[in-house]
């Protein structure tokens, strides 16, 4: 387990280190193109390198880092559990979109994200989902303090609020990805909302809800106790993303673009930080019931949090 800690720690370190890299590039070297100009070759190459991958090293580092950290804290079939359909469904919905414009709007992806699955959709797309969606999921489960216990009420809840941080990470996401200086995808229409349509981000909130639901739906009747510091991986994944589409978009868009910046930040970044906070501590009772059980004692939520 402590080994496994490690690795999950050193993909977090790599994927913050690779948005701060891809920062870089995107809004120091890449707008002073003199700076490659007196590279070395060598140095020349691996910008190129570095900027044909970068996208994909980012999210794929990104989704390793979060699956560890899943596998150790979850287990593997609770782990499973939400990543099969986080990926599959939003694939397919990102499959559908980019055919019909159909719920995000009419778009298309272009370079910098990896092989695209039907000439459509990047592989990293879903990937990005996959882990974002987990990390939404987690805090409002565990701020929310939902458990076995709870009421259907709360588990909706629950659901509302990952729906919502995933959607507020949006509204940073898609200026800085498709209107900056070096596009990754385009709306082929006006969009009302900064040029996003609406239904982009309704789209996003639809999306996330349904692969959430059937995670929610498979994972009913597991022990999965979130406390304050389990939540800590996923609370630096969801700023460290965050910071990513806001710093382009408040660097390298029109001032206008503050206004959903802050808007993020007021249904995403503070709800985020609110949720881990108000999560149980380790010293506090689970509220599970029979927590007793040997399911529940051996469970790897547990295991970790002694």
């Amino acid at each position: 387990m402590k080994q496994l800690l490690m690795q999950e720690r050193f993909f977090l370190t790599i994927h913050i280190l690779s948005t701060l890299f891809g920062l870089a590039g995107l809004l120091i070297v890449l707008p002073n193109p003199e700076l490659i100009i007196n590279l070395p070759p060598i140095g020349q190459s691996f910008f190129q390198l570095s900027m044909a991958g970068g996208g994909v090293a980012y999210i794929v580092f990104g989704a390793i880092a979060v699956s560890l950290y899943a596998y150790r804290t979850l287990g593997l079939v609770t782990t499973l559990g939400f990543m099969v359909p986080s990926i599959v469904l939003s694939l397919s919905s990102e499959l559908l979109g980019t055919s019909t414009g159909f719920p995000f709007g009419h778009y298309q992806y272009l370079n910098g994200l990896g092989y695209k699955i039907a000439d459509l959709v990047p592989f990293t797309i879903p990937l990005s989902w996959f882990y974002m969606g987990l990390t939404c999921y987690l805090l409002a489960r565990g701020g929310l303090k939902v458990t076995l216990a709870s009421s259907w009420v709360r588990h909706v809840a629950a659901l509302a609020v990952a729906a919502i941080l995933l959607t507020a990470w949006d509204l940073v996401l898609d200026p800085a990805m498709s209107q900056a200086p070096f596009p990754f995808w385009q709306f082929q229409e006006v969009g009302e909302f900064f040029g996003m349509p609406y239904r982009n981000l309704t789209g996003w909130m639809g999306t996330g809800l349904v692969f959430m639901t059937v995670a929610a739906v498979l994972w009913r009747g597991k022990p999965i106790v979130l406390s304050r510091p389990l939540l800590t991986l996923p609370l630096l994944v969801y700023l460290t993303n965050f910071g990513f589409g806001a710093v382009i978009t408040v660097v390298a868009l029109d001032p206008k673009f503050l206004l959903p910046t802050l808007l993020s930040v007021l249904f995403g970044v503070v709800p985020a930080i609110a949720l881990w906070w108000t999560a149980l501590r380790p010293d506090m009772p689970t509220l599970e019931p029979n927590s007793n059980s040997p399911e529940v004692a051996d469970s790897p939520m547990n295991a970790i949090a002694k």
